[in-house]
């Protein structure tokens, strides 16, 4: 069983301390590079040999192509994540090295993505695979943009990785919605609190078959596909973007027994 080390550098749930000093002040260029490698050392070096591969910078570009405006953004500007690569590589030169982030179907993250590539890879870095999350909903991605982006990443000589999968069946929030009746509302955000009925379960079976022989079609630069959890009940999108939300996301339901796809694509392979 291979073991993926998620993630090594990410500006969320970072400890306080990292990027600032006693006072609360951004600390200079050289304390951060200092930091990011001591940690990075501390962990790939703990694991060296042991660990196939790690997602090294997670979810470092917004939607539209733009840095996102991190701590580490902010004091070293993009070159923090070509500096967690080489940091990475001296911890373990053998390990596989990934860049993983969400809404990889976006056309301004996927050309942001594919020069970040190539821009390591002209440094003479090490990155083996773009990790492409796949949240995903009833109405997004499109397909079509999916596949272009794995067309484009692996066009840069990089594998391709399908990470964090999973599919809400339930409607897409709209957190800006005009609220004049609470308890309509919460209704609409929760619709199935005790089950799917029939038409969802087979929509949802659909479009996840769908995805995932995409996933087979493209096997031939798509290394690995993992699920962002086992069973429903085991899923964070339970209670996201609101609390009280019952989700059916995964590959196994709430008694962990397989989805029809899965049984369907197991079926048809023998």
């Amino acid at each position: 069983m291979a073991i993926i080390g998620h993630c090594l550098i990410w500006h969320s749930q970072l400890s306080r301390w990292f990027c600032v000093d006693n006072q609360g002040n951004n600390v200079s260029p050289e304390v951060l590079k200092e930091r990011m490698k001591k940690h990075i050392h501390t962990i790939v070096g703990h694991y060296k040999g042991r660990i196939k591969g790690w997602d090294v910078v997670n979810e470092a570009i917004e939607s539209d192509g733009s840095w996102r405006k991190t701590k580490f953004y902010e004091i070293l500007g993009e070159e923090y994540i070509p500096l967690a690569f080489q940091y990475a590589h001296e911890a373990d030169p053998n390990a596989e090295l990934y860049y993983n982030d969400f809404s990889m179907d976006a056309k301004g993250k996927r050309d942001k993505v594919v020069a970040l590539v190539r821009n390591l890879k002209r440094r003479g870095l090490r990155i083996d695979a773009v990790g492409m999350q796949g949240h995903m909903g009833m109405d997004y991605p499109r397909y079509e943009d999916f596949e272009e982006s794995i067309n484009n990443f692996a066009a840069t000589g990089v594998k391709v990785m399908i990470t964090e999968w999973d599919m809400s069946a339930l409607p897409t929030v709209n957190t800006g919605a005009n609220i004049s009746d609470m308890s309509a509302y919460k209704k609409e955000l929760n619709p199935y609190p005790n089950g799917l009925p029939d038409s969802v379960s087979l929509a949802w079976n659909n479009r996840m078959e769908k995805f995932f022989n995409l996933f087979i079609k493209h096997s031939d630069v798509v290394s690995r596909v993992t699920a962002w959890g086992i069973s429903d009940g085991d899923s964070w999108k339970n209670g996201f973007p609101v609390r009280g939300r019952t989700d059916y996301p995964l590959l196994f339901d709430r008694n962990y027994n397989p989805k029809p796809f899965i049984n369907k694509i197991l079926n048809s392979s023998k």
